[in-house]
C-alpha cells in the first residue's frame, strides 16, 4: 500500500516547446529579438504537436509573446480551448547588434565579442546584448510563478532555442555558461521535466516524435 501511495502521486510536469520553424531558423542567423512569422513548414510543427498532445491533460499554457511562439502554441489552444498566458521572461535572448547576420559574418565583423561569449555566454554577452545569467534570472521568476500556482499537473511552455536550454540547464544543475554546448533543442522538439521529491527530473530531451520525418530533417536549426 505505501509503495502504491507513492507510485500514483501526482506531480507537476513542464512541457518546454520550441516553435517550429521560421525563415530565420531555416537560414541558421542569429534571431533573438527579431519577431518573425512561421513558415508554413512551421505551422505544420505546431499542429503536428497539437494533433499527438491533445489528449494529454492540460492545465495551463504559459508563452513568449514574440509571434512564433503564440503561433506554434495556437493550434493546440484553440482545439482546447484554453488561454494562453504570455510572460515576458520567456522571450528568446537579445542579440544586441547580431541580430539577422550569420555566424561568418558576426565571427568576422564582432570577433573579439565573439570570441568572448562563444567561450562563456553566462558572463560575455553579444554586442549589446544579453548574458546568459539574465535570461536564467528572468525565465525562472516564469518558472516560479508557475510552481506556486500549479502544485500537479501538466503545463506547456512554449519558448525559444537559447531560453529554453538555458532553462534545463539552470533546472539540471548544468553550468548555465555551457548550454549551447550540452543539450540541443531543434525547432518544434519539446523536453519535459518533472517536479518530484527529489527536485526536477528530466524525462525526456528534445523529442520530435510527433513530427513526421520530412518535418524532422528540414534544413535550419
Amino acid at each position: 500500500m505505501e509503495n502504491s501511495k507513492r507510485n500514483t502521486t501526482l506531480s507537476l510536469k513542464l512541457y518546454f516547446l520550441r516553435h517550429g520553424q521560421t525563415a530565420r531558423s531555416r537560414e541558421n542567423v542569429f534571431c533573438g529579438a527579431l519577431d518573425p512569422e512561421l513558415t508554413p513548414e512551421g505551422l505544420e510543427m505546431a499542429q503536428a504537436f497539437a494533433a499527438a498532445y491533445r489528449s494529454t491533460p492540460w492545465t495551463a499554457i504559459f508563452s513568449s509573446p514574440m509571434q512564433r511562439t503564440i503561433a506554434t502554441a495556437q493550434p493546440l489552444r484553440d482545439a482546447l480551448g484554453m488561454q494562453m498566458e504570455l510572460r515576458d521572461g520567456l522571450k528568446e535572448i537579445s542579440y544586441g547588434k547580431w541580430e539577422g547576420e550569420t555566424v561568418e559574418t558576426v565571427a568576422r565583423d564582432y570577433h573579439d565579442d565573439y570570441i568572448r561569449w562563444s567561450a562563456d555566454p553566462a558572463w560575455y554577452p553579444p554586442t549589446e546584448g544579453e548574458l546568459a545569467v539574465a535570461i536564467a534570472s528572468r525565465a525562472l521568476q516564469v518558472i516560479e510563478e508557475i510552481k506556486q500556482q500549479y502544485s500537479t499537473g501538466n503545463v506547456l511552455i512554449v519558448s525559444h532555442k537559447a531560453t529554453i536550454r538555458i532553462m534545463l540547464c539552470s533546472l539540471l544543475g548544468v553550468d548555465v555558461g555551457r548550454f549551447r554546448y550540452r543539450l540541443g533543442c531543434p525547432v518544434g522538439s519539446v523536453s519535459i521535466v518533472e517536479f518530484g521529491s527529489h527536485g526536477p527530473l528530466l524525462h525526456a530531451l528534445a523529442d520530435r516524435t510527433h513530427l513526421d520525418e520530412r518535418l524532422r530533417t528540414l534544413p535550419g536549426t
